[in-house]
């Protein structure tokens, strides 16, 4: 630490996602120091997840090193660290291996798969939170491909090809379409033994139509899409049990029995340990989901120096239900909390309370098929890709991430194949990595290799 940042306040972000960052990077000019912990050592970009997990790009292409985006923000330190426990009555954070002292603490740690109390579905059912899961399934979907073709026996081929996912939001539907495309389009003429665009792809939720948060018009036009593409979608229908051989379904027609040697969850999420960790620490109540209800300025009622942002978050919206747990709302969420500190310490009066500017929502289905539905505006077709695409395009963290990914799009757009198709192990197991289900790269649990002896250090930044 600098002699001139020595006697700052100090500032710690938990979490490097979309809401830690912008926070960390808003405090910029503040007289304060700032520290982010994570325990990854680079920052996510999620929308894109499902395109490292169908093949189309790497994990380099969304991921950016925390350190190199804050190298130039003289008040920025990152620490790489797994945060087990936060101490609101001595302003401590508990890492596994140390403390942090802090004067503020921004808490982004994000959320995880959810399998409502059915823990055991996410070791046969992986979610898309993490680079992690990601490979996971990239690895299930191209293997399973690979089986088939030495599979001799018609049903064992059958439920190798057949792939459902579960969850119809935007990541569920994103992810059905590129599936889609997979077996319609980049693998053609790659096997003998059978035609990959006889695949069966299902898109399953309980909801009566997919995409239930868009308008009514614009999830019949996205099922439609689906549908052209050959997905069997199926609402209204609640899964009930999932194994490693397929999933059963409660649905209008009673209970059916689907072989699938491949299903992707994408049907909710839950908050981080860490918002259970603080609530209970701080007399917080969190809502069904685990997130922390927070007050007007993302503050933990009675706790003004600790604001909760991004997805751990339950704030109201404007129509009184709590906002969705979107980049754009995390990334606006951390630019006012630091608005908030930086007006403390001028001895400003506050801001107005935090409110959401919504920017729209979009939703991509395959080539030339998205949804949009910005303000007054709902509409698809190729327009909602083109701006589905620039919009993502520009939110990337810098130039060299852009432009990377623009070619692998433009690559895959005009010879309709996949560069990142290498299985990386003899089989569709999941990466040996603790905590890769977090929506963030924050876990609120320790590392089981602990030493259980030993005690925290103190980190000095």
């Amino acid at each position: 630490m600098s002699s001139a940042q020595a006697g700052r306040r100090h500032v710690v972000v938990i979490g490097g996602g979309f809401g830690g960052l912008n926070a960390a990077r808003a405090l910029k000019a503040a007289p304060v120091r700032v520290t982010l912990v994570d325990r990854r050592n680079f920052h996510l970009f999620q929308p894109l997840l499902y395109q490292v997990a169908t093949g189309i790009l790497g994990p380099g292409e969304i991921t950016s090193p925390l350190r190199h985006i804050l190298r130039k923000q003289k008040n920025a330190a990152v620490l790489l660290g797994e945060v087990t426990d936060i101490d609101p009555v001595n302003r401590r954070v508990v890492l596994a291996d140390g403390i942090l002292d802090y004067d503020t603490l921004i808490v982004a740690a994000g959320m995880r798969s959810h399998y409502y109390g059915h823990g055991a579905w996410e070791q046969v059912a992986p979610g898309l939170k993490s680079i992690e899961d990601s490979g996971w399934i990239r690895q299930k979907i191209f293997f399973a491909f690979e089986v088939a073709e030495r599979e001799t026996d018609p049903e064992r081929r059958k439920a190798w090809l057949t792939f459902i996912v579960v969850g119809s939001g935007p990541t569920g539907v994103e992810l059905t379409g590129m599936l889609a495309e997979i077996a319609k389009d980049t693998l053609r003429d790659n096997f003998r033994s059978f035609r990959p665009e006889d695949s069966e792809i299902l898109l399953v939720d309980a909801a009566q139509r997919i995409l239930p948060s868009f308008p009514p018009e614009l999830s019949d036009r996205a099922k439609d899409s689906l549908e052209e593409l050959g997905v069997r979608v199926l609402t209204g229908a609640r899964v009930t049990a999932v194994d490693d051989s397929g999933l059963a379904l409660q649905g209008p027609r009673g209970v059916e029995r689907i072989e699938a040697r491949t299903v992707l969850w994408a049907a909710g999420v839950s908050g981080s340990p860490l918002g259970a960790k603080l609530a209970e620490k701080t007399a917080a109540t969190l809502d069904r989901m685990g997130r922390v209800h927070v007050g007007p300025d993302l503050t933990v009622p009675g706790h003004p120096e600790i604001f909760v942002i991004g997805d751990l978050a339950c704030i109201p919206g404007k129509d009184g239900n709590p906002l969705p747990g979107l980049a754009p709302v995390a990334t606006q969420g951390g630019r006012y909390a630091a608005r908030v500190i930086a007006r403390r310490l001028g001895g400003e009066s506050p801001p107005p309370p935090f409110s959401y500017f919504d920017k729209g929502t979009m939703a991509v289905i395959g080539r030339h098929a998205a949804v949009a539905d910005i303000g007054p505006f709902h509409f698809g077709g190729m327009l909602a890709w083109l701006l589905w695409l620039f919009i993502h395009l520009m939110l990337l963290v810098n130039f060299e991430s852009r432009l990377v990914v623009f070619i692998r799009w433009a690559f895959s757009y005009f010879t309709y194949s996949r560069g990142s198709r290498v299985l990386l192990a003899a089989g569709p197991m999941r990466l040996p990595v603790t905590g890769a289900g977090d929506c963030e790269t924050v876990s609120g649990t320790g590392s089981k290799e602990d030493k259980a002896g030993d005690t925290p250090r103190e980190i000095q930044t």
